[in-house]
């Protein structure tokens, strides 16, 4: 009996062979070509509100896929608890309060409205372009209202979405009742529900650019309130006042919980048209996707919506604190190939993203002083430890400083310590038996403060790196 081996043509064997050597070639390419960089970053997405962080309510299988098949971060953190501040610290790799005190919050429409990330600041979009990089932003900016403080004044060569730090998800109205859904820097308003309008346009974006580098800003206005589903109908109307608590839609205490579960949903759903997209187009291999949170999310709004909003898993407080719930967010980084699946308990902030790109884009990394975040390639490709290096956070009154395991939170001149590998939770304040450890971070923390009030060198942009 002949088997059915001993069939199979010799022209198969060839071709099998001549596919494996073009694959092995092509890896090898793509191991030297400067990656496709996609960074989804959602809005006040917590801790533990997908499944692979936790999450037992919410179906998000995409996101959980891209979770088991790259390296999920268990130690990251924004760089600081509110909206603005954690964008600003992305695109420009460097903590936001050295742009002065409104960066350490979110940028407020009136307070705000004649300031936006400063100008000569180098940011992502900016240091990627000397490696022929095109670069796109989609959703939600918050970091200036009006030009010159625009995404296409910053290096974005496409930006399609909204200035301000929360719309109406359907009418795309901001909190004043004003339109606020830009093509450019073109008023367009257009109809649909804000995460398929963004995941339109970067599909787009990505079929478009598919033979360049691009860097793509996926900048999703959920789950941020006003908390609507896919399927309502627009909460506000043009010429209205939202600034009261109507800004956060049109369901009463009690009614928010499966909303927000649909909007989580919805994002899961962006997730894995997005990597389809990828892997139709051949450029799964070649892209490094960065999923991550600007923020922690709302346990609660006020004395309102307890338990209906985001779960923060074990994690004490919430958006706007400097607990870790404000500020300890899910993180994937996901790159065929190239990062390994598995789980990190490194630590690492929203502001090493830019030194990382930099790093894969074979770009000549910005010398210290300039940027405050360190690259983390080598732990993406080789699962090489991070250096030790101490971490720091403020907003208004109260800041914090983390060194190891250990976070020292200073609120109004109360010392609060914790040892966060034996207490995420924050529930047991060291402080009063550990004076020198207190005096020591203490005096780092004043040290860092000094130093974010003082002008600080600014960035040169990178060129290519050698051979």
């Amino acid at each position: 009996m002949i088997s059915n081996f001993s069939v199979i043509p010799i022209a198969f064997f060839s071709a099998v062979f001549l596919q494996g050597t073009f694959a092995s070639a092509q890896e090898a390419a793509d191991a030297h070509r400067p990656p496709n960089i996609l960074l989804i970053l959602i809005d006040d997405l917590g801790y533990a509100d997908v499944g692979c962080f936790g999450n037992r309510s919410n179906q998000t299988p995409h996101i959980d896929r891209l979770a088991a098949e790259g390296l999920r971060f268990t130690d990251f953190h924004s760089n600081g608890p509110m909206c603005s501040a954690t964008r600003a610290a992305l695109l420009t790799g460097r903590y936001q309060n050295r742009f002065g005190r409104a960066f350490e919050g979110a940028l407020d429409a009136d307070r705000d409205h004649d300031i936006g990330l400063p100008l000569e600041e180098l940011t992502i979009a900016e240091a990627l372009k000397p490696a022929g990089y095109v670069s796109g932003l989609f959703g939600k900016w918050h970091l200036g209202y009006q030009a010159p403080f625009l995404p296409t004044r910053q290096g974005f060569d496409e930006f399609r979405g909204l200035l301000t730090g929360d719309g109406d998800h359907h009418s795309h109205l901001s909190r004043s009742g004003d339109p606020d859904w830009w093509v450019g820097e073109t008023l367009a308003l257009e109809p649909g529900y804000s995460v398929d309008l963004i995941t339109r346009d970067s599909i787009d974006f990505i079929e478009r650019h598919r033979d360049q580098p691009f860097f793509l800003l996926v900048s999703h206005l959920a789950i941020h309130f006003p908390w609507q589903g896919p399927n309502e109908p627009a909460h506000r109307q043009q010429g209205h006042d939202y600034s009261d608590l109507s800004k956060l839609g049109p369901h009463p205490p009690g009614a928010v919980r499966p909303v927000v579960r649909e909007m989580v949903e919805a994002i899961d759903r962006s997730v894995g048209q997005l990597i389809t997209t990828l892997q139709r187009l051949n450029l799964d291999r070649s892209t490094l996707v960065i999923f991550t949170s600007d923020n922690g999310g709302y346990r609660h709004y006020g004395n309102r919506f307890h338990g209906e909003i985001s779960d923060n898993g074990p994690l004490r407080g919430q958006k706007g604190q400097l607990f870790e719930g404000g500020h300890r967010v899910p993180a994937i980084a996901w790159w065929p190939g190239r990062v390994a699946p598995g789980v990190t308990p490194e630590t690492a902030m929203t502001m090493d993203l830019l030194p990382t790109f930099l790093d894969l884009a074979h770009l000549e990394p910005i010398a210290a002083p300039a940027l405050d975040g360190i690259s983390l390639a080598p732990l993406l490709l080789r699962r090489e430890p991070l250096p030790d290096r101490p971490f720091f956070w403020r907003n208004g009154s109260v800041a914090a400083a983390r060194l190891g395991p250990w976070k020292l939170l200073i609120d109004d001149g109360r010392p609060l310590l914790f040892h966060l590998a034996a207490d995420p939770s924050e529930s047991h304040n060291l402080s009063a038996t550990n004076p020198n450890r207190v005096a020591h971070l203490s005096s780092m923390l004043d040290t860092w403060q000094d130093e974010m009030d003082r002008p600080r060198p600014l960035p040169a942009n990178p060129s290519p790196a050698g051979p």
